[in-house]
């Protein structure tokens, strides 16, 4: 593992351990790890991860502003869950935009693997925006995407990424079951 790269997954666990403690401050080190990993996965032409990245660095923004947006009478964001059918929705969108940006990886450019890197980027946008509004079904999401991640990565001899999604793995069952007790019941 390359300096760069230990650094950026160093990011990346703090970050995720002050999302889990519902901490703003993991959006903004969120930023710098994005950044990071944007360049490492250019490196091995992942492609649609380095789309992903790009992304998630506005979305890192985006949770940082609905979280720390509190203040004038306006409380802080809650946990709360999503209805049944904004969660099928939500895995709905995923599906279209990962077969979308499969098929124009597959057609247009030498990914290494254009279906599934795109399948992960376009669910993980789903359950980062999920987490941004801190809806409690980001985590199970996030659980299944990075077991699948630890196998890509594997398959791509990235094996220190490979043990840090295994490591994220284990910090979203432990993020599902914190905001399990942060839950605000619904009304």
């Amino acid at each position: 593992m390359s300096e760069v790269e230990l650094f950026g997954a160093a990011l990346g666990v703090l970050a995720v351990i002050l999302t889990i403690r519902q901490n703003p401050w993991c959006w903004p080190i969120g930023l710098v790890m994005v950044a990071i990993y944007s360049w490492l996965f250019f490196g091995v032409k992942l492609y649609s991860q380095v789309l992903l990245q790009l992304i998630y660095a506005v979305l890192q923004l985006y949770g940082w502003w609905q979280w720390t947006r509190h203040g004038d009478n306006v409380p802080a964001r809650a946990v709360t869950t999503l209805q049944d059918r904004s969660i099928l929705g939500g895995l709905a969108v995923g599906a279209l935009l990962g077969a979308a940006l499969g098929a124009g990886m597959a057609h247009f450019t030498d990914a290494a693997q254009p279906w599934l890197d795109a399948a992960l980027t376009s669910f993980s946008l789903v359950a980062q925006l999920w987490m941004a509004q801190k809806r409690l079904q980001c985590w199970p999401l996030w659980i299944v995407l990075n077991v699948i991640s630890v196998g890509l990565f594997l398959h791509q001899a990235l094996h220190a990424m490979a043990a840090v999604y295994a490591l994220f793995t284990l910090l979203a069952i432990l993020g599902w079951r914190e905001w399990r007790v942060a839950l605000v019941p619904a009304r």
